[in-house]
């Protein structure tokens, strides 16, 4: 008879996962993916490597779901401000904040997500969800454009774009969190002006 698991072992199992997925990216918050080995998480969880290994096959494994699991809040966090109520503007404004003040709250996980020399499955999936953070803002330029709020574009290029454009250029401020609200109204106005909105900058 083949055996089962009980209710209660699954439970322990999917507890001890995730267990080890909090320690992995409070490792990644602080060195980025660098700084994730199977024995750096071993010794963060209080857990033999053997345990480890039981969950996650080999680090490249290890690391993508770390990655995933990390950028889905990410994702979640803008695709909840573009659905707020609003102009198109005001969502796409929202949005440019949300996601610079995530990434200055954790500048270490925001550069391993962004831009950290990773192994090749991380690259996937960051190229994956670039794609969905892209579609998000598609959505909401495609409805601006129709609602005559936005001058006409090709809403994918638009927001493929903006993606881009708003990855990288906190690379560098990333290292000056002193810089922060400076930066992050930069890039908001950075973003409206970028799909044809007149803004009216305060920054120097």
């Amino acid at each position: 008879m083949a055996y089962r698991e009980t209710p209660l072992v699954t439970q322990r199992k999917l507890a001890q996962k995730s267990a080890l997925l909090h320690a992995a990216e409070s490792l990644v918050r602080e060195g980025g993916f660098g700084a994730l080995t199977i024995q750096a998480l071993a010794s963060a969880a209080g857990v033999g490597v053997g345990t480890v290994y039981r969950y996650f096959s080999n680090k490249d494994e290890l690391t993508t779901e770390v990655f995933r699991r990390a950028t889905i809040r990410e994702v979640d966090a803008v695709s909840a401000v573009l659905d707020i109520n609003g102009t198109m503007s005001d969502r796409l404004a929202a949005a440019a904040e949300v996601f610079s003040q995530r990434a200055f709250a954790a500048p270490k996980l925001a550069w391993a997500l962004i831009a950290e020399p990773v192994e090749p499955a991380v690259d996937i999936a960051r190229l994956k969800y670039r794609k969905k953070y892209a579609a998000l803002f598609e959505k909401v330029i495609a409805k601006g454009v129709d609602s005559g709020e936005l001058v006409p574009q090709i809403p994918a290029l638009s927001a493929a774009a903006l993606v881009g454009a708003m990855a990288e250029s906190l690379l560098g401020p990333l290292d000056h969190l002193e810089c922060r609200e400076l930066t992050t109204a930069a890039l908001r106005d950075f973003c409206l002006r970028a799909v044809g909105v007149v803004v009216e900058s305060k920054c120097p």
